[in-house]
């Protein structure tokens, strides 16, 4: 028998507790009604939820929890599966100043914070991670950003691509996130979304679980 469509692929999907300016955030709601909504919904063909976890808003005073979530992943693997599938990161933040959904093309090396995170660090034009180099390297996702957003588009969401995810706690995970999964053959995407006043919850929700669609069909 041949393989018929493309390989499963379990998502892990994370979003943000409150910050400076937003008391709150759609992305936790989102992810913390996720699992809930999609089983109401059906899960799309090859698709397996994995962990949705909320995150603090902040840089390096949370990168040990994150690195332990990411890391995690990769203990999990069936190690009586031949083929694993297909491991993917979602990360939402949110843009309050956004009228649409934005998927992050890349991360850049640079952690620049207009306003403190929640763990009180103010970095600036500090390298994400040193050892990469200059501020200026970027890391780029490996999945289809335009195809996948001309699907949600034919869809009818208000939807575009982005090649600057800010140098906020957005962009700091991201890019660990891109390198982590370029290391360990996983992938990555970030998303901005706007806020609820922008785009209200039931909007919101059907659009990642048809974002959670589009990515388990991808070949």
């Amino acid at each position: 028998m041949g393989s018929e469509g493309p390989a499963p692929v379990t998502v892990h999907v994370t979003g943000f507790k409150k910050f400076h300016g937003v008391s709150e955030n759609p992305t936790e709601t989102i992810v913390s009604n996720l699992k809930e909504y999609l089983e109401k919904r059906g899960l799309p063909k090859g698709l397996t939820l994995g962990s949705c976890t909320i995150v603090d808003t902040a840089g390096q005073g949370a990168l040990s929890p994150l690195n332990q979530l990411l890391q995690s992943t990769m203990s999990t693997k069936n190690p009586q599966s031949l083929n694993p599938g297909r491991i993917i990161w979602l990360h939402l933040g949110v843009n309050s100043g956004a009228t649409r959904f934005a998927l992050e093309h890349q991360a850049v090396n640079e952690a620049t914070f207009r306003c403190p995170d929640e763990m009180g660090w103010k970095p600036q034009k500090a390298p994400v991670i040193p050892e990469d180099g200059s501020i200026s390297r970027t890391r780029k996702t490996s999945l289809p950003v335009q195809q996948i957003v001309a699907t949600l588009a034919k869809k009818g969401f208000e939807v575009m691509t982005s090649e600057d995810a800010g140098r906020f706690v957005c962009n700091y995970v991201y890019y660990h996130s891109l390198r982590f999964a370029e290391q360990n053959g996983s992938k990555s995407l970030f998303v901005h979304v706007p806020l609820f006043l922008t785009i209200d919850k039931e909007t919101q929700m059907l659009f990642v679980a048809s974002l959670l669609e589009v990515l388990a069909s991808l070949p």
